[in-house]
């Protein structure tokens, strides 16, 4: 029998990306616990998702330290107390160095195909509107393992969502937010099951 794998989630904002989580945990497709919710932003309503369920919340901002190492080891520190298997980003917005003893152990959702509009200041409907005014004619989402840059990481699964003529921003982020909710999942779930391993740039499924 699977173990259930233990998740911390680091969000910035209205934490629609915890909750799916904790409805795919409800409904049995993630056997998973949210060990710990972690905000950079004290108005995040994605704390109140979290208090909803009883599952500890802090807030660490990165105003409060001289470095982003500073800022990383507050973060880590809450996250070692809580023994989280696998640390979940989830419109998290701030940059973490990532410890050895995490590597590979850190995910990202992004709402983009990767390597396209990513990086710094590509959040949220920025991203939608970004891909609107280019003209691309598909978009998606990127999971990804983390490392020290933004959206650098290797690449775990990608999913695809067309863009249309009539779209704008808000309307291509629900259509992609629903990509997103089959694919975080199911990256979690191939970590649980051992079966992601890296090879450089690259994340093998076996």
């Amino acid at each position: 029998m699977t173990k259930a794998v233990k998740l911390g989630v680091l969000i910035s904002g209205g934490g629609t990306t915890l909750q799916n989580f904790l409805d795919k945990i409800k409904s049995g497709e993630l056997k998973a616990s949210v060990e710990v919710a972690i905000s950079s932003n004290p108005k995040a309503y994605g704390l109140e998702r979290a208090k909803s369920r009883d599952i500890p919340t802090h807030v660490v901002e990165r105003k409060d330290f001289k470095s982003v190492e500073d800022f990383s080891r507050a973060n880590f520190d809450i996250i070692e107390g809580a023994g989280v298997d696998l640390i979940c980003l989830a419109g998290y917005l701030k940059l973490l160095r990532i410890p050895k003893a995490y590597e590979g152990r850190v995910m990202n959702i992004h709402p983009a195909l990767i390597p396209s509009f990513c990086g710094s200041g590509f959040y949220g409907h920025t991203v939608h509107q970004a891909v609107i005014d280019y003209g691309v004619k598909v978009s998606g989402c990127t999971v990804h393992f983390v490392n020290n840059e933004y959206d650098n990481g290797p690449i775990i699964i990608q999913r695809t969502c067309p863009v249309f003529p009539d779209d704008d921003a808000e309307t291509l982020a629900a259509r992609v937010f629903r990509e997103e909710c089959i694919a975080y999942p199911q990256a979690i779930r191939l970590f649980q099951a051992g079966r992601l391993k890296i090879e450089g740039r690259r994340v093998l499924i076996e």
